[in-house]
């Protein structure tokens, strides 16, 4: 917070650029900001504590900053408190405090959730779709054009699996009316009755021809198990906030894959190895990358070639975003390297956005094992634990369902959300549904208790607040996180970590909550009053905000 500022004070005057250097005290007994002088010295062959001194009175000319303090080398900056909290509260009208233009001109494509067909949503899918989910958001809300895709897995031998399982143990139409979560039974049984009847896997790979041949019959099954899928899987979308602009998946880039293999033939990059053809990578501490298979089969890897050329050229992006688990690591590592031997203009802007594995507490998730947690019964769930909670702490609330719903998928949704995106997770529903401490229906409830704070006390004075009314420790504490959360939200982007506006609220929230036990609002002296009812006021719009940005919503009563 104001470091660029300083910084350009600082450089226009001295020529020093230390933008980069300023810390937040751990203490805030020592000053909002500081300015270590140590890394100055080998330039400007002074001691730390002379260049501290020399570079304070520049500081102190900044009409924000109301005290200067010259210790160890170190100059702590003290901000004008009145100053802080009137700049804070000019934002008093506006929703959206954390908006900005810095992306104008700018595309970014970003690749997330990217469902299966034939598989239901399963706790697993959660991290890849909200977090890409809150990306879109938190981009868009800083002036990017962005281009959210659902890469669908819409291809491979599955398909045929799915066939055969369905002509021997059901119909199309028995499918069609039980859905998705029947379909992955059926894949599941395959898979258990091929270990004692390998040859079910020849069969399979001889109807999954029949597609790629264009049979009728055999495009017929495709076509149907695709529908049910995004049938289903469009209802979560919808229950989570989450959009996409483009559902072209693997079976897309049939036809775009060979324009692509043309010019890794045409720069010798190519290599056949045991019939298979390979992009060599050892001299870059990798292991091939396969392209193509001794059958001629395509691989991931190919159309993710196709699929970047294809981005590019239709979107011209500025950064290829990829929300996948780290387990992929590899795979990413591999395609963007091949992508720069082939030349491809965008290979540095492709990133890949990793994030840590889910496992169920007696161990990791198979759908061919028929081990895995629906998402959707976890939202049920959770939403059923919030009604009960309504029902008991509030009986007589209005519109207790569509609260419900709003408390409990939030809680889902923000229990992916808080911490940093790579670490792993191990799902335990009791944790996700604890609707104490630092979750969504916490932050939910604050936000709901301003509201009725400002509900209570009627119209706000907007023209005529006393700023030094609003200097106070605990006051001071929530200007300075309202004052810093669009630099949060720009983090977040930078970052690629949502986590960083989830944990800002949080700290809001908190820093509300110690500002109302220890402050009463309401029933002040008029100028007292009016200067905390807006702080109550734009604290509230930027829950919101935040909480929009998360794709989480902000019930006005709890």
């Amino acid at each position: 917070m104001y470091e660029k500022e300083l910084g350009s004070a600082l450089l226009a005057k001295t020529g020093i650029d230390v933008e980069s250097m300023f810390e937040k005290p751990k203490d805030p007994k020592m000053g909002d900001l500081a300015l270590p002088c140590f890394r100055l010295a080998k330039t400007m062959h002074k001691a730390p504590q002379l260049i501290a001194e020399e570079l304070a009175p520049i500081i102190k000319e900044e009409a924000f900053v109301s005290d200067v303090e010259v210790v160890n080398g170190y100059v702590n900056i003290r901000f004008d408190r009145q100053e802080m909290a009137r700049i804070a509260l000019s934002n008093l009208n506006n929703e959206n405090i954390a908006i900005s233009d810095e992306g104008n001109g700018k595309t970014i494509t970003i690749d997330y959730s990217s469902v299966n067909i034939a598989k239901p949503f399963h706790i697993g899918h959660l991290s890849t779709t909200v977090i890409g989910g809150a990306l879109y958001r938190i981009f868009t809300h800083l002036g990017y054009k962005v281009v959210g895709i659902n890469h669908l897995g819409d291809w491979g031998t599955q398909f045929g699996k799915l066939i055969v399982a369905t002509k021997k143990w059901s119909s199309l139409e028995e499918v069609s009316e039980k859905g998705v979560e029947f379909l992955n039974g059926l894949y599941v049984k395959f898979h258990q009755v091929a270990k004692e009847e390998p040859s079910l896997e020849d069969e399979a790979r001889a109807e999954f021809k029949k597609i790629e041949d264009g049979d009728k019959e055999a495009t017929k099954y495709y076509e149907v198990f695709k529908k049910i899928t995004l049938d289903e899987v469009g209802k979560i979308y919808d229950t989570l906030k989450i959009k996409f602009d483009s559902y072209n998946g693997e079976a897309f880039y049939n036809d775009k894959m060979e324009a692509c293999l043309d010019i890794l033939r045409e720069k010798n990059l190519l290599v056949q190895s045991d019939g298979a053809w390979v992009v060599d990578l050892e001299k870059y501490g990798m292991p091939p990358c396969l392209l193509i298979k001794a059958d001629g089969a395509t691989l991931y890897a190919t159309r993710d070639i196709a699929a970047a050329y294809y981005r590019a050229k239709t979107y011209d992006f500025y950064k290829n975003l990829y929300v996948v688990a780290y387990q992929q690591n590899l795979h990413f590592k591999q395609l963007f390297k091949v992508l720069e031997l082939m030349g491809f203009a965008k290979y540095a802007d492709c990133e890949h956005i990793a994030f840590g594995m889910v496992s169920l507490e007696d161990g990791a998730m198979s759908t061919r094992e028929g081990r895995v947690v629906w998402l959707k019964d976890v939202l049920n769930q959770s939403v059923e634990k919030a009604k009960e909670i309504i029902n008991e702490k509030n009986p007589n609330l209005e519109d207790k369902d569509k609260i419900a719903q709003s408390v409990g998928i939030g809680a889902v949704v923000f229990s992916a959300l808080y911490n940093q995106r790579i670490k792993d997770i191990t799902f335990s529903l009791d944790k996700v549904l604890n609707f104490d401490g630092e979750t969504a229906p916490y932050i939910q409830y604050a936000y709901a208790r301003c509201k009725s704070i400002i509900r209570k006390a009627g119209n706000i004075n907007t023209s005529n607040i006393d700023f030094a009314c609003l200097t106070d420790d605990e006051t001071y504490a929530i200007v300075k996180d309202i004052l810093s959360f669009k630099e949060a939200v720009q983090t977040a982007a930078r970052l690629r970590e949502p986590c960083v506006v989830s944990r800002h609220i949080m700290t809001i929230v908190s820093d509300f909550n110690r500002f109302y036990i220890d402050h009463r609002i309401v029933d002040q002296e008029e100028k007292i009053k009016n200067a905390r009812l807006a702080l109550v006021s734009i604290t509230a719009n930027v829950i919101k905000e935040g909480l929009t940005l998360l794709g989480i919503d902000a019930p006005e009563v709890m």
